[in-house]
């Protein structure tokens, strides 16, 4: 199994950036699919997570900011940040739960105040 993610970079505060994980050998239609984040000298934290049945939960923090998504046809799930503050900087990691557990090798997001 394969969680590539990508469209991290760098954003200034207010802004705006859509991340994508593309999965390989897991079919995110039927997986549990979320995305983590890191940020420096900070624990891993749950961001937001997409049920196979299209439930979808967020961190406090990122309610009303953050939409989680999934493209069943292209394999992907997408992350949608909007309003984003310099507080959101880490490093955004995609996750799958099927079976078991997979993690994708995470994209660096900065936000610059």
């Amino acid at each position: 199994v394969q969680l590539q993610a990508s469209g991290g970079g760098l954003v200034q505060a207010g802004g705006s950036l859509r991340l994508s994980c593309t999965a390989s050998r897991i079919i995110v239609s039927i997986a549990t699919m979320g995305w983590y984040r890191q940020a420096p000298g900070k624990q891993l934290e749950l961001v937001a997570t997409i049920t196979s049945g299209g439930s979808t939960t967020y961190a406090d923090s990122v309610k009303g900011r953050f939409t989680i998504s999934r493209d069943n046809a292209k394999n992907t799930v997408f992350l949608e940040m909007n309003s984003v503050q310099p507080e959101d900087t880490a490093v955004y990691y995609c996750n799958a739960v099927s079976t078991f557990r997979y993690w994708g090798q995470g994209t660096q997001v900065t936000v610059s105040s």
